[in-house]
């Protein structure tokens, strides 16, 4: 396979070429794309240096498939120009996600949607996909009505200059760059992205209209509010599930633990449950703290945790192209 990373100077283009290396997936051409700015830098994948060369100059090489990480307005720009030289891309903004002509996969759940004509192809938020490969076989048995969300997430997320200015703060360096309006060292910052006329943030919405598209099922009912907090290594949630139909605490364990893509963390004699700190450089789900809500019928909560970087952008991403070279998509 011929691979051009566009985005691949940052950290979730970085994050896309060694997860393309530790899964073996078969790249016999690398071109890493960037800024202008970067082009002519280095970037090493598998012990090899590979010099960093403009979109056009990608494009014209023709790759099998090109893996964006670069930003939506970038995406917007340059993956119909990839896609109309006949190159598969597939894409880590929020650029084409609610495209009805786009689909929105996360593996483990909807790659049956693909067909080779699909020349641009959406990787959900980081959040919904932790989420959504948590509830899926719970979904499938129970049938979701309503899902309540909290998300605490990584400062990773926002990039390398949030990870800077993190780092910047706890060393007391005050004149840093600053990715937030606030400190985010020993504080909690609820607002990710812009708000909207509705008072939610776009983060938010993410979450709300990405579930339903994924899981196609517009019936899911989903609120959430989104909290960056001063962590690296993988964005947390709280999430309380309402179904249609009621449940054995235990069977939902075990449905989850059976789940591709996801491991149960719930041993609260030993106090083990998903922390960021574990999840960090793992490509699964992490689930625990499951029980019962006491309030009302038919409810569960949860706790899911999951690397933001890896399953929640570059691991999707790369499975997604895996599955496309599966099913001879490419």
């Amino acid at each position: 396979m011929k691979v051009a990373v566009v985005g691949a100077t940052g950290l979730v283009g970085s994050k896309m070429l060694q997860v393309l290396a530790e899964r073996n997936f078969p790249v016999t051409e690398l071109f890493p794309v960037a800024s202008e700015r970067s082009i002519g830098k280095e970037v090493e994948f598998k012990g090899k240096q590979y010099k960093v060369v403009s979109a056009a100059d990608a494009i014209a090489a023709k790759p099998d498939v090109a893996i964006f990480s670069a930003g939506g307005s970038t995406s917007l720009e340059l993956a119909p120009k990839f896609a109309a030289a006949g190159i598969t891309v597939i894409d880590n903004s929020s650029a084409w996600r609610m495209d009805p002509t786009k689909k929105l996969v996360v593996p483990e759940l909807n790659a049956d949607v693909l067909t080779k004509d699909d020349k641009i192809i959406a990787n959900p938020n980081c959040s919904t996909i932790q989420m959504v490969v948590a509830l899926n076989a719970l979904h499938k048995k129970y049938t979701i009505k309503r899902i309540v969300v909290s998300t605490y997430q990584s400062v990773t997320g926002t990039g390398k200059k949030a990870v800077d200015q993190l780092n910047n703060e706890r060393n007391g360096i005050e004149d840093g760059p600053m990715a937030y309006k606030y400190k985010i060292d020993l504080n909690a910052i609820p607002q990710i992205d812009v708000f909207l006329e509705n008072g939610y943030t776009k983060e938010e919405m993410k979450m709300v209209n990405e579930t339903r598209k994924i899981m196609r099922d517009d019936n899911i009912m989903v609120t959430a509010t989104t909290v960056r907090i001063p962590v690296m290594g993988g964005h947390s949630e709280s999430v309380n599930v309402e179904f249609e139909n009621d449940f054995s605490v235990d069977d939902a364990k075990k449905l989850l633990s059976e789940s591709p893509g996801v491991v149960v963390q719930d041993d609260l004699a030993s106090q083990v449950y998903p922390m960021p700190l574990w999840a960090h450089e793992k490509d699964d789900v992490f689930v625990g703290r499951i029980r019962r809500d006491e309030t009302q019928p038919n409810t569960l909560n949860m706790w899911i945790v999951s690397d933001n970087l890896r399953k929640g952008a570059a691991t999707n991403a790369v499975q997604i192209a895996e599955y496309l070279l599966q099913k001879g998509l490419l």
